[in-house]
C-alpha cells in the first residue's frame, strides 16, 4: 500500500486541473460534519481533523467558517452519503462516493457516465471484496520518529508507517480511525490530514490506450458536484 496514497492523491489533482474542486469536496465535507456533530470543533473530533485537512489544503479561514455555519441555516439542504459501484471499460472496477440533496439526480448522473463508457452501475456491496477501507494519517516528520512512534501507536491500530518527503504516513484499519486520531492529540502531535482511503485488494494491467478511456471516465465522476471520491482497480505505474 504505502506511497500509492499519496500518488493517487497527485494523479487525482491533475485531473481536476484546480484547487477549487478540492475545497468544494471539503467545503461539503465540514458542512455535514457541523451537521452530525455541532459546530464546536473542540467537541466536534470529526471536525477537528476536518479543519485541519482544509488548513493543509490551503482553503481559506473564512471559507471553513462559512461551510461550518451552512450546516446551521435554514436554507441549507441535507446532504446523504451515497456509493455507487459499478463496471467501466475493460473489467475496470470503479467506486464513488457521494454527497447529495438529491438522490435521483446524482444516480441518473452516475448511472450516464457508466453507461456513456460502455461500463455498467451495479448493486450496493457488488464491489465490497475488490476495496478495503484504510484510514490515512499525516503527521511531520520533524520532531517524530517512525520507529519509536510505531511502538507506541501500534495498540492503536497502526498497522504500517513510513516516512516521506517530511512527514510521515499512518495507516490503520477503517474502524481505527477515532482511536489513532485520540492518540496522536493526547500526545500533542499535530495531525496534518486524516482521511480514509479505499485501496482495491488486487489490480487489473491495461494498455496505455485502455487506461486513457478509464481515466476519461474517471474525469467525468470527478467533475461533478455531488461526488466526492472516486476509486478503482486498474495498475497505474507510480511515476
Amino acid at each position: 500500500m504505502g506511497r500509492a496514497f499519496e500518488f493517487r492523491k497527485e494523479r487525482k489533482m491533475k485531473r481536476w486541473g484546480r484547487m477549487a474542486r478540492q475545497f468544494t469536496v471539503l467545503g461539503k465535507q465540514l458542512t455535514m460534519a457541523s451537521k452530525q456533530g455541532g459546530p464546536d470543533p473542540e467537541t466536534n473530533s470529526r471536525l477537528r481533523v476536518l479543519i485541519q485537512n482544509a488548513k493543509n489544503a490551503g482553503m481559506l479561514k473564512d471559507k471553513v467558517e462559512a461551510a461550518i455555519k451552512r450546516a446551521h441555516s435554514k436554507d441549507e439542504k441535507d446532504f446523504e452519503e451515497v456509493v455507487y459501484e459499478g463496471y467501466g471499460p475493460h473489467g475496470i472496477a470503479i467506486l464513488v462516493e457521494c454527497a447529495t440533496d438529491n438522490i435521483n439526480r446524482t444516480v441518473a448522473s452516475v448511472r450516464s457516465y457508466f453507461t456513456r463508457a460502455g461500463g455498467t452501475l451495479g448493486k450496493t456491496g457488488s464491489l465490497d471484496f475488490i476495496f478495503e477501507r484504510k484510514s490515512v494519517f499525516k503527521i511531520p516528520a520533524e520532531g517524530n520518529n517512525v520507529e519509536d512512534l510505531e511502538l507506541e501507536l501500534i495498540d492503536f491500530g497502526a498497522e504500517e508507517m513510513f516516512e516521506d518527503e517530511g512527514s510521515i504516513f499512518i495507516y490503520t484499519g477503517f474502524s481505527d480511525f477515532g482511536a489513532m486520531q485520540k492518540a496522536l492529540e493526547e500526545r500533542n502531535i499535530e495531525i496534518q490530514s486524516a482521511e480514509v482511503q479505499r485501496f482495491p485488494t488486487n489490480t487489473t494491467e491495461l494498455t496505455p490506450d485502455q487506461q486513457k478511456e478509464i481515466h476519461t471516465l474517471l474525469e467525468k465522476f470527478e467533475e461533478d458536484d455531488d461526488v466526492q471520491a472516486v476509486y478503482h482497480n486498474m495498475k497505474e505505474d507510480e511515476e
